[in-house]
């Protein structure tokens, strides 16, 4: 019997502390795989309410990744940095993917900005007197540009998720039903050649899944070391096609595979002030 069959034991009547839940909710994912809100409740003899709470909790801290009806454990040494730990990570190349971003941008546009230290890059980069839309359910990203009178900027609401500064949820993806954009900035944890986007959360999967289809053009923003990278169990498969911009820290032969995948990549230099970047398929 696999450890995701094997059944939980109701636990002794004795009621627990949320803290002393909470733990025990950990251990319970970790030991016996993939933790059900109903099977919790039961488990515990508490409400799925209480339940989701802790879920929700133990999520905003990184110690648990939430799944439709439930969560799963994040594996050990993974858990999710905070936007302020990663802020600092491949800065240089970061910015120079951001710079590229930036200059593909035109007069008139209707961006969304996803959530990520990368597109909060790109929104510090956005040209001057443009005439642009910005809409994001990012606070790093409103921070730079709320202040610009040149700019309409839209805030997409819902609950706000500590760790990635940014809103998700039901709420955010009924706001963005009613919006369309020319332009898409996605950030992302991970990305495989298969064409997958890996964050910590379902409800970030589902928005960046949401933000793809109201675009006309996606472009994914990710450094080299987030190629192939996956560190979490949510994915997004994005429905039309869409663009991987990365740095040339990427090992060539990694970039090839995407290539081969079908994947259209563009490899922006990471060291120049003024990148001239490359394409390895038409971009």
């Amino acid at each position: 019997m696999s450890t995701a069959d094997r059944p939980r034991t109701p636990r002794t009547p004795r009621p627990l502390r949320s803290r002393e839940r909470r733990e025990e909710i950990i251990h319970l994912a970790e030991d016996a795989g993939p933790a059900g809100v109903d099977e919790l409740a039961r488990h515990f003899g508490v409400t799925p309410s209480t339940i989701r709470r802790d879920l929700t909790h133990l999520s905003a801290d990184g110690r648990l990744a939430r799944t439709y009806g439930g969560a799963i454990a994040v594996p050990r040494g993974r858990a999710e940095p905070s936007l302020r730990q990663r802020d600092g990570q491949a800065y240089e190349a970061k910015r120079a993917i951001a710079r590229w971003a930036a200059g593909r941008i035109g007069a008139g546009q209707s961006l969304l900005l996803d959530a990520g230290t990368t597109v909060a890059l790109v929104a510090r980069m956005l040209p001057t007197g443009a005439g642009l839309t910005v809409t994001t359910a990012s606070l790093p990203v409103l921070g730079h540009v709320q202040a610009r009178e040149d700019l309409t900027t839209r805030c997409l609401g819902g609950r706000l998720r500590p760790l990635s500064d940014a809103f998700v949820g039901p709420l955010t993806e009924a706001a963005l039903e009613r919006l369309s954009f020319d332009l898409a900035f996605l950030g992302a944890d991970g990305v495989t050649n298969d064409g997958a986007l890996c964050e910590a959360e379902s409800e970030q999967t589902r928005l960046k899944e949401l933000m793809a289809r109201r675009s006309r053009r996606v472009y994914v923003l990710v450094h080299a070391a987030k190629l192939g990278h996956r560190p979490f169990h949510a994915w997004a498969r994005l429905e039309g096609p869409w663009t991987l911009v990365t740095d040339d820290g990427a090992p060539p032969e990694t970039v090839e595979e995407f290539r081969r995948a079908g994947r259209d990549v563009v490899v922006v230099p990471g060291a120049e002030p003024n990148p001239n970047p490359h394409s390895t398929k038409g971009s």
